[in-house]
């Protein structure tokens, strides 16, 4: 599955929303996509829309200047429409490429593996 959005928005810790971490993205379709982990959960909520949450574990995440990549285990494939992978493709700031690493990194704590190339 690919998207295509502007930029990634990203922070390890949202004090006002009981220090969620979360990662987040506008497709250009309108869509909207949403990674987040509350401290002391297992699981890493993945949202489309107003979709519910669904909780998963071992992803496979990787972040480069134009993409992030995120692999899920094949019981988890239905959440990408049947694929294994999502690819986002974005332009977001290179200065910001820290705190979105940042915020994966809190988010996949114990429940995936990061990247960054």
């Amino acid at each position: 599955m690919q998207i295509t959005a502007a930029l990634l928005m990203g922070n390890p810790c949202d004090e006002e929303e009981d220090n969620l971490a979360l990662l987040a993205c506008q497709a250009t379709d309108g869509r909207m996509f949403l990674m987040s982990r509350y401290p002391g959960e297992d699981e890493v909520d993945i949202a489309f829309d107003e979709d519910e949450p669904v909780g998963v574990q071992g992803l496979s995440v990787s972040l480069s200047a134009t993409s992030l990549e995120i692999e899920v285990q094949a019981e988890d494939a239905d959440l990408f429409g049947g694929d294994l992978r999502l690819q986002i493709t974005h332009a977001s700031d290179a200065a910001d490429l820290d705190e979105l690493e940042e915020a994966l990194k809190v988010i996949l704590q114990g429940a995936g593996q990061l990247s960054r190339s």
